[in-house]
């Protein structure tokens, strides 16, 4: 099953690149530009096609993006520090944003020949994020089948929806996913920073995974005071 896979460049999303480039059945990586304050990590979604050797679709949504007002992660808004499920990462929601991304990318699969999109949207993004939730992915799943009746048949494909980030790490680590060739702090810095909800949530991961994790942070021991505190909640 040829497969188009949305890469940002972050943890999630280059494992499942590798996951399934084990499989034998990646096609290609579709990432985009909306303006993000890290969009650093594009260059490592670029890296990562180099490497599993397919072609890499980076599509300019900077009109878009700037049009979606209102998230620390296109405008001049701090970044919280914390847990990744605590209330105040709400800021991060990019409006529509995977519904967006997601339709790009059908269009995408649907003119190579694809048979899905997988995205490496997880358990952990339920609570902030409502275009990564089960309700949300299987109804784009139909509506996208309707939209091409006739034309071509594209799944979508997320594994990871009903598992936790460590289970991520695990999966990638089976594959041997060069987890430091990833990015996912918010804030977009020489380093890791640490201290924001996807900093947290990928130390933690590795944690629980039990895998070493090979990221240099900027602050390499908040996590423990951030996860801490969310379950003193």
């Amino acid at each position: 099953m040829k497969t188009n896979v949305i890469c940002s460049g972050g943890l999630d999303s280059v494992s499942l690149a590798h996951v399934i480039a084990e499989q034998g059945a990646l096609s290609r990586l579709v990432s985009f530009d909306y303006g993000q304050r890290h969009r650093k990590e594009l260059e490592f979604a670029a890296a990562c096609a180099l490497r599993l050797g397919v072609p890499h679709h980076l599509i300019d949504m900077r009109s878009i993006g700037a049009s979606l007002t209102g998230s620390a992660l296109t405008e001049d808004i701090d970044v919280p520090d914390g847990h990744y499920a605590e209330e105040t990462m709400r800021i991060t929601v990019v409006p529509n944003r995977n519904a967006i991304m997601l339709s790009i990318a059908y269009g995408i699969a649907a003119a190579n020949g694809d048979d899905a999109v997988a995205t490496a949207v997880h358990g952990g993004d339920h609570f902030i994020y409502p275009d990564c939730r089960p309700s949300f992915t299987e109804a784009f799943d139909r509506m996208q089948r309707a939209a091409l009746d006739g034309y071509a048949e594209v799944a979508l494909y997320t594994p990871f929806v009903h598992r936790t980030k460590a289970d991520i790490v695990t999966e990638g680590a089976k594959v041997h996913t060069p987890f430091a060739e990833t990015w996912s702090c918010y804030k977009g810095g020489a380093l890791h920073c640490g201290r924001c909800g996807t900093c947290v949530e990928r130390r933690e991961a590795f944690d629980l995974a039990g895998v070493p994790d090979p990221t240099a942070y900027a602050d390499p021991d908040f996590w423990r005071q951030a996860v801490a505190s969310r379950e003193a909640v």
